[in-house]
């Protein structure tokens, strides 16, 4: 029994390795420049065409829709490089003040060409092909071979199909959320216990650093939706995007509000010291409140990545029971806040502002908040892919495909989000 479950663990192991995004890319790239270097070896009058496994390598990406994006680029680049080199080839040949003329030359006309950020690949093109001494024949062989390399990039990927990253960044998104739990439940502890000033600053300095897990999340989140986009193994990729996307707008809004609220828990306890931030009552409210609201949090981040498991209809209801118990416990800190206010009017600027912050993260995890905000941003992607594309448009439309299926799609409670 022991060896069959240690056999179960490296197989999961085994599977889990195979989807990471250095060993896809890895193998995919492997396998499309030898590819491409073996036909170039046939089709190309070079003894060694290095150039077609170079940009099959540089070619392959992660996802479908940037190998298509940055396959074109980079053809675009090195023919732009090779034709500049035949023309300087043809006029000056190669000496200092011509190869610093291409090297402008080039940079330029990158530009021009708007190949983003293979600007470079133009003047390195360009020098590699300056710097031989037969020409002709050359230039035109590496055109040949930048060809091949592209193609057969884009091959790979069409028949080896990338994989879908949605499953890495809806675990980024959870990370995350759980993230912003252990914080808030450190500040419920400290807020109740009589917090010093100096751990104050110590819970103000780690939510700001959250602002760094959140690009770390955004860039996860941007490979899925490039792994989306142009995939014809994913249904309702649009709706994949805008939900995922919608949800990490949501979590960095409550991370923001989160570190306001740090803040003014350090105001307040450099105000009240060496006193407690809050009485006895009040602090115990403002601790459970915050760890309701950080259960919700996860809830809600379980709630916008349903379209990975199959817990939609419970994360919904637990989301919803969650946030009612948390509205219901504001309610009673808010009480218990304005009785102390009544007692020590002087003080009642930041206790106000701690429950106006406990209410801006409760808004924004509100279900119909969410359900109104996804449709807005449904209905913005909508008008977009209208006015960019009226012939798809108008063929989505007759398969079927409709801005109100979308609607259906994405409503809560496990219905088919």
């Amino acid at each position: 029994m022991r060896e069959v479950r240690a056999w179960t663990a490296q197989a999961g192991r085994i599977v889990r390795k195979r989807r990471d995004p250095v060993v896809v890319q890895t193998l995919r790239s492997a396998t499309a420049a030898t590819i491409a270097y073996v036909i170039a070896l046939r089709l190309s009058p070079e003894a060694a065409p290095l150039t077609a496994p170079l940009t099959a390598l540089l070619v392959v990406q992660v996802t479908l829709y940037a190998t298509l994006t940055n396959g074109f680029r980079r053809v675009n680049a090195v023919v732009t490089g090779v034709l500049l080199a035949i023309a300087f080839s043809l006029l000056v040949g190669l000496t200092w003040w011509s190869l610093a003329l291409l090297l402008v030359a080039s940079l330029a006309v990158g530009r021009l060409v708007r190949v983003e950020e293979y600007v470079p690949e133009v003047a390195i093109s360009a020098m590699l092909v300056l710097g031989v001494t037969s020409v002709g024949d050359t230039a035109w062989a590496r055109v040949v071979e930048t060809l091949i390399g592209a193609v057969v990039g884009l091959a790979c990927n069409l028949l080896l199909a990338p994989p879908v990253w949605v499953e890495e960044a809806g675990e980024s998104i959870g990370d995350l959320a759980r993230r912003l739990r252990q914080l808030m439940l450190r500040m419920g502890e400290e807020a109740a216990g009589g917090t010093p000033v100096d751990r104050a600053e110590k819970q103000l300095h780690e939510a700001r650093r959250l602002d760094h897990d959140i690009v770390e999340v955004d860039a996860a989140l941007r490979q899925a939706e490039d792994s989306l986009r142009l995939n014809p193994r994913v249904q309702d990729s649009v709706l994949h995007r805008v939900v995922l996307r919608t949800g990490l707008d949501t979590l960095e809004i409550c991370t923001v509000v989160l570190r306001v609220l740090a803040r003014s828990l350090t105001d307040l306890a450099k105000e009240r010291q060496p006193e407690p931030l809050f009485e006895a009552e009040t602090g115990a409210a403002l601790e459970q409140l915050l760890s309701e609201i950080a259960d919700a949090v996860v809830s809600f981040a379980v709630l916008v990545t349903t379209h990975l498991s199959t817990s939609a209809e419970s994360a919904e209801e637990r989301l919803a029971a969650e946030l009612r118990t948390a509205a219901g416990t504001r309610d009673k800190l808010a009480l218990l806040l304005r009785e102390e206010a009544e007692r020590t009017p002087g003080h009642w600027q930041l206790p106000g502002a701690v429950l106006t912050e406990v209410n801006r993260i409760l808004d924004e995890l509100d279900t119909e908040h969410r359900t109104r905000r996804l449709f807005e941003e449904l209905d913005r992607v909508s008008r977009e892919q209208r006015a960019r594309m009226p012939r798809l448009t108008r063929l989505r439309e007759r398969l079927g495909v409709t801005e109100q299926m979308w609607r259906n799609r994405a409503g809560f409670g496990g219905r088919s989000r």
